[in-house]
């Protein structure tokens, strides 16, 4: 089984919850990888559904890896259920369970009525190794391999699980999101669940004022502003948005502000490229460069980003790009403590930001 990348990972989460809600469940679920989300999602999933309220008192069962091993594993397996068509043995924190190997044998026989879930999380088991060919080769059992998300996979992630609760959210928003939250499936989640507590109810669509005002992150000071003042050049802009992370260097770390801009400048470049090679060709720079094509190019989250990045490639042609890439490295080290000397991290900002402004 190839290792999956998080569109996969996220497709094939959606197809094994597709399948439970139709009643259908697999005898062993081995769920592994260094993203754990899908991990508890799915697991939680069978713990609330799998088996009816009344059924689970005497047939559910719920074990973490450090606490037991795989042969008392086994034996709750092979136990019948009680006035249930099934019962469900859930092995939290898998990776930590001694005597793994035990579940590779019981593979080999599953009890029909027993559906087994194994959450072996923040990492993979070993392929080549037996139990994992031995549990594969049950024509039962259902394999998720979670890959971790990249920071670009963010956004659209973000409005599709706004989309499962038939809500839109705008793109302004879903940056804001994306860019306080990371890539923290979980936490993300968590969040947007306790957004929807605060919110009227019957709420269709989210904006930049719902998400500053409920989960408290700043719609005017953030760094997607940041790049966006750039961007166009506003200096005047970028430097006020540097005195407010100055005013709460926690809540806006700078090596974060450096990677985000690292990133921006980046695909300013790859944008004045394909127009360098359009000019070679005789072309007019932006031939065939749609603001669909432009989002498609730099991986945007929508067309709707494009026109920052046709403003910004105007402004830095990428000989001035690439002389800010370079200072971008240099504060970067400066933000991890390498020769930034007494200044505080707002200072760098600021200083990184007048030195584009005369550039």
């Amino acid at each position: 089984m190839a290792k999956q990348n998080f569109k996969d990972t996220q497709q094939a989460a959606a197809r094994i919850l597709s399948e439970m809600a139709g009643g259908r469940y697999a005898p062993i679920y081995l769920l592994m990888g260094e993203e754990g989300f899908y991990t508890d999602r799915i697991s939680g999933y069978v713990a609330a559904h799998a088996l009816g309220e009344a059924e689970r008192e005497f047939n559910q069962t719920v074990v973490y890896g450090k606490d037991t091993d795989g042969t008392a594993v086994v034996g709750l397996c092979r136990r019948y259920p009680m006035m249930s068509p099934r019962q469900v043995v859930i092995v939290r924190e898998a990776q930590a369970l001694r005597g793994f190997d035990a579940l590779g044998v019981y593979a080999r026989q599953p009890l029909e009525s027993t559906v087994l879930v194994i959450c072996y999380k923040g990492k993979s088991l070993d392929k080549r190794s037996q139990v994992y060919k031995q549990l594969t080769a049950c024509k039962g059992t259902v394999v998720l391999e979670s890959a971790a998300p990249r920071e670009y996979e963010m956004e659209g992630w973000i409005r599709e699980l706004f989309e499962t609760r038939a809500c839109r959210i705008e793109p302004k928003a879903v940056q804001m999101i994306a860019e306080h939250l990371g890539t923290d499936l979980q936490k993300i989640d968590n969040e947007i669940d306790k957004l929807f507590t605060r919110l009227p109810e019957g709420t269709r669509e989210i904006t930049a004022a719902h998400i500053e005002q409920n989960i408290g992150i700043s719609k005017d000071f953030n760094n997607f502003e940041l790049t966006r003042a750039l961007s166009e050049r506003n200096m005047a802009r970028a430097l006020t948005i540097a005195d407010h992370f100055a005013a709460d260097p926690k809540g806006n770390p700078l090596v974060v502000t450096i990677s985000m801009l690292f990133n921006h400048f980046q695909r300013i470049v790859t944008l004045g490229i394909a127009k360098w090679e359009n000019q070679k060709q005789g072309r007019a720079a932006m031939a065939g460069l749609s603001e669909a094509e432009i989002a498609r190019l730099l991986k945007l989250p929508s067309p709707f980003f494009a026109r920052e990045y046709i403003a910004a490639s105007a402004n830095y042609p990428n000989t001035k790009a690439f002389t800010i890439l370079g200072w971008l490295r240099e504060y970067d080290m400066k933000s991890k403590g390498m020769n930034a000397g007494s200044a505080a991290d707002g200072e760098l900002l600021r200083e990184l930001i007048l030195r584009i402004a005369t550039l």
